[in-house]
């Protein structure tokens, strides 16, 4: 009976399905376009308030010097998913064209996830603290270390450039907003810890406004008609044997490392994510001249694969994992990884 539970179709999923599918059907453009990039920015902006009063100083304290976790999450960013990018390199040309080849190792080399990483954190009810450190720092040094990375490992024909601007729209698009959180804590925290549903709605709604947004401008540059559906999906596959492989080490990693469950459940989200959002605009600059829209289709796919497997685990997570954002012990994440 567990597993027929397990098994059932989950309403979170479904959603990111639809949604993709709906962004497919009917694409926003021109002044929706924009609008939906606006309400999109400040759902993610309204999330990091609420993350921000609900956590204490004292977890935020926490979270920022767990020293270990976050260097585990960078190492899995930017050194485990790079050499997994350069063992794949067999599969060009017989199963993967060369552009899409360099897709696949651009999608291992850029920055983790910010928003969903710590929003499936809390889902799961990990340690929320933790991943908003984590995954806010990948991001912030994959300003710098990706275009690094791009000019070691790929091919590229225009010159790297990182923006001081990106750095910016990290910090005023989350940093503060959490910061305005943590202000107004007093204010709103018994509220808050009485009332799980605005956290919820925001949480999944944001995803979900992601996800449109992102397929509505694949639809809009494209991107699909560029490429046969054999390749669309030998792609596919690629990605999942990927996913699969860095989820099932984190998952090891960090029960090696001794983490208890909700580090290993910010390891896993955190480490596992690929940015979208950061990987697009810096494609369009380290690939000037070369056919951008093939090589995005991996991180694309990659992005969309990731929060459908997430969402997922989150779920499984958080019905097997005590309520609240504290460690739990080996026996929830049997449940969860048997």
């Amino acid at each position: 009976m567990n597993f027929l539970r397990d098994a059932k179709p989950d309403g979170f999923v479904l959603g990111i399905i639809g949604v993709a599918a709906a962004a497919s059907i009917f694409p926003a453009t021109g002044t929706a376009e924009t609008i939906l990039g606006w309400v999109t920015k400040i759902a993610i902006g309204l999330l990091f308030l609420i993350y921000g009063a609900r956590l204490s100083p004292q977890q935020a304290w926490q979270g920022v010097k767990h020293w270990r976790l976050h260097s585990v999450v960078l190492v899995t960013t930017y050194v485990l998913f790079p050499l997994i990018g350069l063992a794949l390199r067999i599969l060009e040309p017989s199963v993967l064209s060369a552009e899409l080849y360099t897709g696949i190792l651009f999608l291992c080399l850029v920055p983790s996830t910010v928003q969903s990483s710590i929003a499936f954190t809390s889902i799961a009810k990990g340690n929320v603290a933790g991943a908003v450190v984590s995954a806010s720092f990948s991001n912030i040094l994959g300003v710098f270390i990706t275009p690094l990375l791009v000019i070691l490992l790929v091919n590229t024909s225009g010159e790297a450039h990182v923006d001081a601007s990106s750095i910016l729209n990290i910090l005023a698009q989350l940093l503060l907003p959490f910061i305005a959180g943590q202000l107004i804590r007093p204010l709103v925290a018994r509220w808050l810890a009485r009332h799980s549903g605005p956290t919820r709605i925001v949480d999944r709604g944001s995803i979900l406004l992601v996800v449109y947004s992102a397929f509505s401008e694949s639809m809009n540059q494209h991107v699909w008609s560029a490429v046969s559906v054999w390749q669309i999906v030998a792609v596919v596959l690629v990605c999942c044997v990927i996913l699969a492989a860095v989820l099932t080490l984190t998952h090891f990693i960090g029960r090696a490392m001794g983490f208890p469950l909700s580090d290993r459940i910010v390891l896993v989200f955190c480490g596992s994510k690929k940015s979208l959002a950061s990987g697009l605009p810096m494609a369009s600059v380290l690939f000037i001249g070369q056919p951008v829209g093939l090589i995005v289709l991996p991180l694309l796919l990659f992005h969309q694969i990731q929060l459908v497997v997430c969402a997922v685990l989150a779920q499984r997570y958080a019905r097997h994992s005590p309520i609240g954002n504290s460690p739990v012990g080996d026996e929830a994440e049997s449940a969860v990884h048997g």
